[in-house]
Order: structure tokens, then C-alpha cells, then sequence
């Protein structure tokens, strides 16, 4: 997984609060092979009704190649499903914005490449009212911590260590490996000075 900086591109308002990863993946879909994409199917019920017609109303039938969801709180709430976080990146979506996240969910999107920035629901809802029904161009800075939207410019909450791991590109495993030399000098430290305590190969 490739890290980034920097990310510009159309955001899109979802103006609902509660949105759960059963809705942003139906389970009914996720026999579907990951190396086929789950793209087709973000928030299938809520983009086609129960024909299969598209919702023209829905912000990214109209918006399809918004890459950046301004939403309200507790994203990704519900099951613990990677599959939803599966379906927002394959679908082109970098970064949600929103006042909350489900924990499991945002820690998944974290590991995917996928931008969980909080900010304050009057922050989000000044936002909702800028874009309305349209798309607008806005740029993340991982860096320096913030939006930019026109000129206004807002700072947005995210865990340094979730900050480090987008940068690089990151999983937990790519995270634990970047310690590798502090993890090989205490194993050779402890096999010196508690071989007792080493499995035979290690000592």
C-alpha cells in the first residue's frame, strides 16, 4: 500500500447521520471475490432502490467521482466488517470527513489507505451547507493536519500514530516492523541475560 500527503480532489456531502458498514456494504454482497472489487456496491440501497434503478437524488450517483465523503457522526458504526472500508476505497473515496467514527471501522480504514478525519459537528455542518447538492474541490494536508476548501482553511483531529502509518503506507504488521532493529536488540539482550527463557533456536 502506497502512502500520501496529500490528496485533492471532488468532496461530496452525505448529509445522514449513523451510517453503518451493513449499509455501506450489504452483507449479501461480500461473497463477491475481493480481487473483483467491492466498489459497485458502496451504499448499494441507498444508490439503487429495490428495482436496481439508480437514485439520481443520492450524492455520489451524482457526484461519481467524488473521492473525499463529508458526512455526520458515528461513520461506520454497526459490525466490524473490513469489507466496508473494502468498498469506500474501491470505489475512489480517500478521506471521510465526519464528527465520529465506529473505533474498528476507523482503525481498518486507517490500515487501508483511508483517511478517518474528525472535526467538530458544527465544523461538518458548515461544510454540509457549503457544498449542498454540489462537488467542490478540497485538499487533505496529512502533514500539516488540515482541509482546504476556498479559502478557508480547517484543522482536523487524527492519532499521530494513524497520521505516521498513511504517511508511510502502513499496516500494524508494517508498523511493528519499523521497529525492527529496537526489537532485535532486545531479543539479543535477552537471550544473553535470560537464555532460560529463549526458545532453543533462539539462543
Amino acid at each position: 500500500m502506497a502512502g500520501w500527503n496529500i490528496i485533492e480532489g471532488r468532496a461530496v456531502a452525505l448529509p445522514q447521520d449513523n451510517i453503518d458498514t451493513d449499509q455501506l456494504i450489504p452483507a449479501r454482497f461480500m461473497s463477491v471475490p475481493r480481487k473483483d472489487g467491492y466498489g459497485p456496491y458502496l451504499l448499494h440501497d441507498l444508490r439503487f432502490d429495490a428495482e436496481g434503478a439508480v437514485r439520481p437524488d443520492m450524492p455520489l450517483n451524482r457526484h461519481p467521482e467524488a473521492s473525499i465523503l463529508v458526512t455526520r457522526r458515528n461513520f461506520g458504526s454497526g459490525s466490524s466488517r473490513e469489507a466496508a472500508v473494502y468498498a469506500l476505497v474501491d470505489f475512489g473515496i480517500k478521506a471521510v470527513i465526519a464528527p465520529s467514527f465506529g473505533d474498528i471501522f476507523a482503525s481498518n480504514a486507517v490500515n487501508n489507505g483511508l483517511l478517518p478525519a474528525r472535526l467538530p459537528e458544527d465544523k461538518i455542518e458548515a461544510l454540509i451547507a457549503r457544498l449542498g447538492v454540489d462537488a467542490a474541490v478540497m485538499t487533505v494536508d496529512l502533514t500539516d493536519g488540515v482541509i482546504r476548501i476556498g479559502n478557508e482553511v480547517i484543522a482536523f483531529d487524527l492519532d499521530p500514530i494513524w497520521r505516521l502509518k498513511l504517511l508511510n503506507g502502513w499496516d500494524d504488521i508494517d508498523m511493528t516492523a519499523s521497529h525492527g532493529a529496537a526489537i532485535a536488540a532486545f531479543r539479543a539482550a535477552r537471550a544473553k541475560h535470560a537464555p532460560h527463557a529463549m526458545l532453543p533456536q533462539e539462543t
